[in-house]
């Protein structure tokens, strides 16, 4: 990692800056903006540790509790010509998708009583004590689900939901 030497003009804005309150990063942008260089917040901490500016933990403790702060802070961002603004997301109103169901009537079955070849769409559950059911009927092969829950679980191109009901068929020659 190169050692970068500052100039004696950047390192006395850096003593200006924090005799202001500003943070770090704030200092950062302000030399960068007035000297046109590329100091990160790290590198102003950094020097301000090795200018002996930095003070010790009790005395930020004390200063960040103390808030006074801001206002000179705010002062500083408008002598420096800084601005800074927050964007606030702007959120558009949507439709909500009607919700989709399956056209089987589901035969309720406990975790206990499902088969190794029964559909595992539950039911239920959606309120405290409630308890949860599954569907029970013959799943389709490769899925944990019967065709009719398979399609609503999975966005299915209609050309190929005849496909997935009745899969193909191998032909050996």
């Amino acid at each position: 990692m190169p050692v970068i030497n500052w100039p004696p003009q950047h390192s006395e804005a850096l003593r200006e800056y924090l005799l202001l309150g500003m943070s770090y990063s704030l200092i950062a942008d302000a030399i960068n903006a007035r000297f046109g260089t590329r100091y990160s917040r790290s590198a102003a901490i950094g020097r301000a540790k090795r200018m002996n500016l930095s003070g010790s933990a009790d005395e930020t403790k004390s200063r960040s509790l103390s808030k006074p702060r801001a206002p000179r802070l705010h002062k500083a961002r408008e002598d420096l010509g800084l601005r800074f603004t927050r964007r606030v997301p702007v959120f558009e109103a949507t439709e909500t998708a009607p919700l989709r169901c399956a056209e089987v009537t589901p035969r309720h079955l406990s975790l206990i009583e499902l088969g190794r070849r029964d559909c595992r769409y539950p039911y239920g559950g959606d309120t405290d004590g409630e308890a949860i059911t599954f569907c029970g009927h013959r799943r389709q092969p490769s899925t944990s689900y019967c065709p009719a829950h398979f399609q609503l679980t999975r966005q299915v191109m209609p050309e190929r939901r005849a496909e997935i009901v009745e899969p193909r068929k191998k032909v050996l020659a």
